[in-house]
């Protein structure tokens, strides 16, 4: 019955940690932990995902709370020291779906529309999908229902042929509710025998 394939980024085929660059900005552990928890927050980063531009985001926070200017401002502006570089085994496993040809493979994410071009350029397999739907520059965000309507609209899905994958299972159960298969991401292995191959 599956024809389609539909893969989240982060976390699945790209890892990606705000860690990397703050675990020397502010090596206190304490602060670090404030500071994620308060200003750069995942609420926050997220507001970009759907649209919100990186400038604006940043002065947001920037007026808020000026003592913490230089951290607030390395978020965007080490962004790409972020990136730890694609999950490899996840990375073989979609090589081989697309080697295989089945299924339909297609990509969504939430990603800001400012920073996705970089992921382009230094990702090829993010070029093996027929599409990716990318939430900055939909202005909209999982788990909310506009993007899977966007997602299944443009690519003229089926939806009970096509099978989601994320690791944030808020957005797996979003897609279940617009009507797509759902599958929450662990590992490879697991998404490998969660497929049947």
């Amino acid at each position: 019955m599956l024809d389609t394939i539909v893969f989240d980024l982060g976390g699945v085929l790209v890892d990606w940690n705000p860690e990397y660059v703050f675990r020397t900005v502010i090596p206190d552990t304490d602060k670090r932990q404030f500071f994620f928890e308060n200003i750069c927050t995942h609420d926050w980063n997220i507001e970009q995902d759907a649209g919100r531009t990186l400038e604006a985001g940043t002065q947001l926070l920037v007026d808020q709370w000026p003592e913490w200017e230089t951290e607030i401002r390395a978020f965007y502006g080490r962004w790409e020291e972020m990136l730890g570089g694609p999950i490899q085994p996840t990375v073989e496993l979609l090589r081989e779906l697309k080697a295989d040809g089945r299924y339909r493979l297609l990509a969504l994410t939430n990603w800001s529309a400012e920073t996705f071009p970089k992921a382009l350029e230094l990702y090829d397999f993010l070029h093996w999908f027929e599409g990716i739907v990318v939430s900055g520059a939909e202005m909209t965000r999982k788990p909310f229902p506009e993007i899977y309507n966007i997602l299944i609209e443009r690519y003229a899905l089926t939806p009970h042929k096509a099978v989601f994958i994320d690791d944030n299972l808020a957005n797996v159960t979003a897609a279940q509710e617009a009507g797509l298969q759902g599958i929450h991401f662990k590992d490879a292995a697991q998404l490998r025998q969660a497929l049947g191959l």
